[in-house]
């Protein structure tokens, strides 16, 4: 019997950084479900390095349960259309690329630097928090852990 076949998780380009940076915080009790066991099985080890992911441009897996979403969109199409595109520039992803994770996050350390960062988060409303920037700096140093979700803020 041939083992199961995982299907591949459709994957907007800020999302990449979104998810090493990810800390149990989102919209909605949902979607801090979701992107908990999203970020959960990505940071795996062994096997989450080995998930498929699938450059979109439009609402990917982590989108599925936002309470933004709209269809393929978000209500804030304009700043996740600028997320990902800077997202896509500095990591050189387009629509429909298909990688590993092991292979984002060996993108993320070679080629998102601190002021790549900076600029390409500057739309995002929780760039302050930190998160994403003290990951960054550890992924370049050592491994991600997995993280415990937290509902509410």
């Amino acid at each position: 019997m041939k083992p199961a076949v995982e299907p591949v998780l459709q994957f907007r380009p800020h999302h990449f950084f979104c998810t090493l940076g990810y800390e149990g915080k989102g919209y909605s009790e949902a979607f801090v479900t979701r992107f908990s066991s999203l970020a959960n099985r990505l940071r795996a080890h062994p096997s989450g390095d080995e998930v498929v992911l699938e450059v979109t441009l439009f609402s990917d897996s982590i989108c599925e349960p936002c309470p933004n979403r709209r269809g393929a969109r978000c209500d804030t199409h304009s700043k996740i259309t600028a997320l990902d595109e800077a997202h896509a520039e500095v990591l050189g992803l387009k629509h429909g690329d298909r990688i590993t994770w092991a292979e984002a996050k060996t993108r993320l350390r070679e080629r998102m630097t601190v002021e790549a960062h900076h600029s390409a988060c500057a739309p995002c409303g929780w760039k302050s928090l930190g998160v994403c920037e003290k990951a960054l700096l550890q992924l370049k140093t050592e491994n991600v852990g997995t993280i415990q979700p937290r509902t509410g803020q």
